[in-house]
């Protein structure tokens, strides 16, 4: 998988001392700043700490099966053009070496919903989609809101973490509907449901 996350900080220069500093107890195997410059900090065979606790799917130990990229932002703050072309160039690089499918390209709060929120709302995932370097629902009209069949499609999906249904819900909404508030809705479970039948999670193959 690749797991894609914010820096909370806005200096790419303080970010990077910081994922050096044992300290820490973090690290990512890429940093991207906010001009575009990449920083390559751990090699793409082994293992940075950049998840932690969480799961995608079947998979609890997020760690030691994806490749990490912080992005400079503090998560308020829009992303750059040259910094959205630095990640869609490198990720289409790390998708073609490793055979990862765009269903494995995740955030940091899809894999860790209610304790993460990285990469943010801010964060164009649908620019990703349309390069197929990520995964986006088709306008498509959703069942009647039921939140046991909004908990089952999304675990079709990849969102398997034990969580609350709130916490669920504005995990699916910060990648797809940021824009979102209220209950659960009908667009919610048209999201849920075109992305179960085009990108379950286990049509990833094994090499991602």
């Amino acid at each position: 998988m690749i797991v894609l996350h914010y820096t909370a900080m806005g200096d790419t220069r303080a970010a990077r001392d910081w994922l050096c500093t044992p300290e820490a107890q973090v690290s990512a195997h890429y940093l991207v700043s906010t001009s575009g410059g990449l920083i390559q900090m751990v090699a793409e065979d082994q293992r940075a700490w950049h998840a932690g606790a969480g799961r995608w799917g079947a998979v609890e130990d997020v760690n030691s099966r994806s490749i990490g990229v912080e992005i400079t932002n503090t998560g308020s703050q829009p992303f750059s053009e040259p910094q959205m072309a630095a990640v869609e160039a490198l990720l289409a690089r790390i998708m073609a070496r490793w055979g990862i499918a765009p269903q494995r390209v995740i955030g940091h709060s899809d894999m860790a919903p209610g304790r993460k929120q990285d990469p943010g709302r801010r964060f164009d995932w649908r620019r990703l989609a349309r390069r197929g370097l990520s995964v986006w629902p088709d306008e498509t009209a959703g069942a009647p809101p039921d939140m046991a069949h909004f908990r089952a499609l999304a675990a079709q999906v990849g969102y398997t973490a034990e969580v609350t249904d709130a916490v669920l819900l504005d995990a699916v909404r910060q990648r797809f509907r940021p824009w979102a508030t209220g209950a659960l809705s009908l667009d919610d479970m048209a999201v849920v449901s075109d992305l179960a039948a085009r990108f379950p999670v286990d049509r990833a193959g094994p090499s991602a």
